[in-house]
């Protein structure tokens, strides 16, 4: 690449955004474009400016960033895409590189290793972090129990409410705080309605939610 790269930011909270731009300025090697505070934002400002790499968030309103990348892929076929998210769950990191994310970062890595991952895939390359690689060595086993969509239509809203921020990456002190309830109520709606789905970890419900379209907007 003969010019400095061309960065978008894409992620819905300003003050982390803000981080990132005075991190990258400070390195004088990559060029912030443009910031995006939602997944439809960040569509228009891609075609608009035409980055050499976005950094994309996987929550934001309007359009999550799972559903925004194909979307992008056909926009900025040539750009490189790194996710940079708070989700470690493996699933995630698998529909993202399925679906053209060049890298995945976790947004509590250092600040080092971001700007490692950027160059790396930048050359070309495809970046996850060194404890994640497993995960694409291995084929998640299936449920003995399938959950389907009668299953989950069968369950309470307050048992979907929870199993729904579950899977968004929420703890049970965070959903309880956000629905007025106590810890160990919000475990039990989590557990009942695991039981009912026929789901024995939270990896096999972030799939179940992922397949099924549940939380597809991340």
């Amino acid at each position: 690449m003969n010019h400095t790269p061309r960065i978008l930011l894409a992620d819905d909270h300003a003050v982390l955004r803000s981080g990132l731009r005075l991190l990258l300025t400070s390195q004088n090697e990559f060029d912030v474009v443009g910031e995006a505070s939602s997944g439809t934002e960040t569509l228009a400002l891609a075609e608009e400016l035409q980055p050499d790499l976005i950094l994309l968030d996987l929550n934001m309103p309007a359009l999550g960033g799972l559903d925004a990348l194909p979307a992008l892929r056909k926009i900025i076929p040539d750009a490189k895409i790194l996710i940079l998210t708070m989700h470690d769950d493996p699933q995630y990191l698998r529909q993202a590189l399925k679906l053209g994310a060049s890298g995945y970062v976790l947004k509590k890595a250092a600040d080092a290793e971001l700007l490692a991952a950027m160059r790396i895939v930048l050359r070309g390359e495809v970046y996850v972090h060194p404890s994640m690689t497993r995960v694409l060595l291995e084929d998640m086993l299936p449920e003995s129990q399938p959950a389907s969509e009668d299953a989950w239509t069968s369950l309470s809203e307050r048992e979907r409410e929870v199993l729904k921020m579950v899977a968004l990456g929420h703890t049970s002190a965070e959903i309880a705080e956000q629905l007025n309830l106590s810890a160990k109520t919000v475990d039990t709606y989590r557990a009942r309605g695991m039981e009912k789905l026929g789901l024995r970890t939270r990896a096999a419900l972030v799939r179940f939610a992922l397949q099924k379209g549940i939380v597809s907007g991340m």
